[in-house]
């Protein structure tokens, strides 16, 4: 059913484009004596142009998983209390990107920090192809600023990493056996009512092999936490597996490297000038607000195309 549902809304999207372009030769005859028709052609291109590049993104799409809804985790790294303050200005980052798209948004497990920020974040996005939209954000990123929690106003760098693996159906068959997991539970720190403050709701299930921890706090029940936590260990051991096969054909991007300076994917530079600046594409943009407020959309492009072509487009202005 969701297949279907996305090949009709490729057809769709494909009649529409006929439509656009058909209404736009009409509204060109009449622009250059006719001041509406040129604002509203003006407004039909522009339209045009933002969805054809949506279609181009969805094109560069083709994985088994790529179409999946995503399961993503956020993990401060290096540089203390700015680490994971910028560890939910990524949360925030994302939440934001995903709301543009009309995605819906589950927040699974969420750790706060000692002062300031989070220690980590799970969370689920749901929309057609979320995760082979947000695997090309997995990695370390890295952010350059005069800190807040420094009295002496001085320069910090510190790194948060992203790690996404593809929700998984039960079409897809990933072994797991009881004697391999370690699941403990213990009382939700969240918000949620009196109910789960109070009682040891939540769970950490512990994947002995290959010591993944995944956690759940966020349902109202302790079974509900349970079947969260394993659906997430389920993809996040599907994706190993795949990282396997990439190993395999040389094919692995260096997404797991310690959260530290020389391994990170994306610089966030707000002093002393602003820029975001992609490592791997060297694609940028000056405008660090709208990048922090979800504007990611040309990164994720411009790696996509990076990843079948090769070659760095170029870079971006405001």
């Amino acid at each position: 059913m969701a297949r279907r549902s996305r090949t009709e809304k490729a057809l769709q999207q494909q009649k529409d484009f006929e439509t656009g372009v058909s209404d736009a030769e009409v509204l060109f005859e009449f622009a250059e004596s006719d001041a509406d028709s040129a604002k509203e052609l003006e407004a039909l291109i522009s339209k045009l142009e933002r969805e054809v590049t949506e279609a181009e993104v969805q094109s560069l799409l083709s994985g088994e998983t790529d179409a999946n809804n995503a399961i993503c985790s956020l993990q401060a790294g290096a540089g203390g209390t700015d680490a994971q303050d910028f560890c939910q200005m990524l949360l925030r980052m994302y939440l934001r990107w995903a709301e543009r798209k009309g995605f819906k948004v589950e927040i699974l497990d969420e750790q706060s920090g000692s002062e300031a920020g989070i220690k980590s974040a799970t969370f689920r996005i749901e929309g057609d192809y979320a995760y082979g939209l947000l695997a090309t954000e997995a990695g370390v990123h890295r952010l350059v600023r005069i800190s807040p929690f420094n009295s002496g106003g001085s320069r910090e760098t510190s790194f948060a990493s992203m790690f996404v693996s593809p929700e998984i159906d039960e079409n897809i068959e990933v072994n797991i056996e009881d004697k391999d997991l370690r699941i403990d539970t213990y009382r939700s720190s969240g918000a949620g009512g009196q109910h789960v403050n109070v009682t040891d709701s939540a769970v950490r299930i512990t994947h002995i092999p290959t010591n993944i921890v995944v956690t759940c706090q966020n349902q109202r029940s302790q079974i509900q936490n349970r079947a969260v936590a394993m659906q997430v260990l389920r993809s996040k051991l599907y994706e190993l597996e795949l990282e396997k096969r990439r190993a395999e054909t040389a094919d692995l991007e260096a997404n797991k490297m310690d959260i530290s300076f020389g391994s990170q994917i994306r610089n966030y530079v707000l002093h002393p000038y602003k820029l975001v600046k992609d490592t791997r594409t060297k694609f940028e943009q000056t405008n660090v607000d709208a990048v922090l407020d979800g504007d990611i959309d040309d990164f994720i492009k411009e790696f996509l195309l990076f990843k079948k072509t090769g070659k760095a487009a170029g870079s971006g202005g405001e």
